[in-house]
């Protein structure tokens, strides 16, 4: 009988081996890696992207217009600001908002220093007026006391003529002595230059009263100038409306002191328009006047030309002035509106459509050939809102890439799919 050996059986396992998977794992990665250095070898340093995603334009030659972007508001062209004329106190005719006409009176001011000054300018005015009357009557009187004393000495004259006349007949009838002759001679010659003193006293005091009378006359046209100047500033403290328009703000309080020129009101004049604009000071120095605008309120478009530039820089913006080439109905104080201020308007420019590409510095742009799109360097010049100006690199008719490039890491060459 045999006995049972199982045992004694020894189990052999068998160890598993890992050589042929690994193997076959390493041809696999060798054959990829020769495939994609193959396909390396055939496109090294492209990039494939969707035509799709891509914004492309065509290099053309046009009008180029530059212009700067800008916002604003409806202002009045004319809106004035209301002074006072002199101190005082003010008593306001009108209310903020409120319509007004031209002429229309609008504030009083009531100025006790100036009705002082006016009043003792008034009498010394008359003061002057007096004693120029007074002097006209005095020159009457001298007049006539000359007068008599050219009569007086015409009358000495004539009897001292006569006298002589009578001597010398005497003398040839031996009637009166040689002493006597000589006598009515000398009374002659004495009488006939009292005469001539007296005309000249008289000449001479007529054209002292005539000086005189000048300067008082002077005198008192000049003081007359002093009161009608302050009249003037009398009537200036009614003060009435430049314009026809409404009250804009009131500057002061009813009653309130002020001060010569001090700014009580100002009015808004609606019967004329304008357009302010806030413009980057990056083109301060480019703004001229007379530039063409183009606005837009809502969905209207009109133009206008810039007529006022602020010589000023405020928080990085130059104020401007467009005056309307129309008369716009409908438009309202302060309402918003949008501009394009023309820089330059030129023809025949070679130009691209702006885009992204910009921002990577415009000196590289991706022409469009074929499906792909190379890489070439460019020159570029003015630019505007909407377009580029190309001076070199291209040609009119080119396609170019204008979205962003950033995804594209200055590949030389794109495959369009």
């Amino acid at each position: 009988m045999i006995k049972d050996t199982s045992g004694q059986d020894v189990s052999i396992t068998q160890r598993r081996s890992y050589k042929k998977p690994l193997i076959v794992l390493a041809l696999s990665l060798a054959v990829l890696a020769l495939c994609a250095q193959a396909f390396m070898g055939n496109n090294q340093g492209s990039i494939s992207v969707e035509r799709a995603s891509l914004q492309i334009a065509t290099v053309n030659i046009s009008r180029l217009v530059r212009d700067v972007a800008a916002s604003g508001k409806i202002v009045a062209a004319n809106a004035p600001k209301v002074y006072s004329p002199e101190r005082g106190y003010v008593d306001l005719q009108v209310k903020a908002g409120d319509k007004v006409n031209k002429d229309d009176i609008i504030a009083l001011v009531d100025s006790p220093e100036l009705n002082n000054e006016l009043k003792q300018q008034q009498s010394v005015l008359a003061r002057l007026d007096g004693e120029l009357q007074r002097k006209h009557l005095e020159a009457r009187r001298q007049k006539l006391s000359l007068t008599k004393t050219l009569d007086l000495a015409q009358v000495e004259l004539n009897a001292a003529d006569r006298e002589n006349r009578r001597a010398k007949l005497s003398i040839e009838k031996n009637l009166i002595s040689q002493i006597d002759l000589e006598k009515a001679v000398d009374d002659l010659a004495r009488a006939k230059l009292s005469y001539k003193h007296a005309q000249q006293e008289v000449e001479l005091a007529k054209d002292t009263l005539a000086f005189e009378l000048k300067a008082a006359e002077r005198d008192l046209a000049r003081q007359q100038l002093i009161v009608d100047d302050l009249n003037r500033q009398v009537r200036n403290l009614t003060i009435k409306a430049s314009v026809t328009g409404i009250v804009g703000n009131l500057l002061v309080q009813q009653k309130e002191a002020v001060t010569q020129s001090q700014p009580l009101m100002t009015l808004v004049d609606l019967s004329n328009f304008e357009a302010q604009l806030q413009v980057p000071e990056s083109y301060a120095n480019e703004l001229g006047l007379g530039m063409e605008v183009e606005l837009t309120l809502g969905a209207k478009k009109v133009t206008g030309v810039l007529s006022a530039i602020s010589p000023e820089v405020n928080n990085r913006e130059v104020t401007t002035r467009v005056r309307f080439d129309e008369e716009l109905k409908g438009i309202r104080q302060n309402q918003r509106l949008t501009a394009r201020i023309l820089l330059e308007n030129r023809d025949d420019v070679l130009q691209i459509k702006r885009g992204a590409f910009m921002q990577q510095g415009g000196t590289q742009v991706y022409k469009v050939i074929g499906d792909t799109a190379q890489l070439v360097n460019i020159t570029t010049g003015a630019s505007s809102i909407n377009a580029i100006e190309l001076l070199q690199g291209v040609s009119s008719g080119d396609q170019l890439i204008i979205s962003s490039y950033d995804n594209f890491k200055q590949a030389p060459t794109l495959l369009l799919r």
